[in-house]
């Protein structure tokens, strides 16, 4: 399992345990609410922080090329064709010098 799961399932469980502390602080008349709320928000963004550095560091997705930058991105091995989309020459289209365009004749 990498960082990043591991991270994202232990948010909700570990600010559970967190909100119950905090509450039994409250009972116990030692904290109330209103003073450590503030930390809730500080752990959620620690926890965000956390997730997207450990998503940063993760090889989850392949790179993707930037449109309209020949070569830009996966870079291809020498042995397989290219898969890339080119427009057609009217020759292999067989019109014989017809240039029509879509439109009705």
């Amino acid at each position: 399992m990498n960082r990043y799961f591991m991270i994202r399932r232990l948010r909700g469980p570990v600010l559970l345990l967190v909100l119950g502390v905090m509450a039994f602080l409250k009972q116990m008349h030692i904290m109330r609410f209103g003073q450590s709320w503030p930390f809730l928000l500080i752990l959620a963004g620690v926890f965000l922080l956390a997730e997207r550095a450990a998503l940063a560091n993760e090889d989850l997705y392949p790179p993707v090329p930037f449109p309209g930058v020949p070569g830009a991105g996966v870079p291809q091995s020498a042995g397989q064709p290219s898969t890339a989309i080119v427009p057609a020459h009217e020759a292999e289209f067989g019109n014989g010098g017809n240039h029509h365009e879509g439109g009705q004749q």
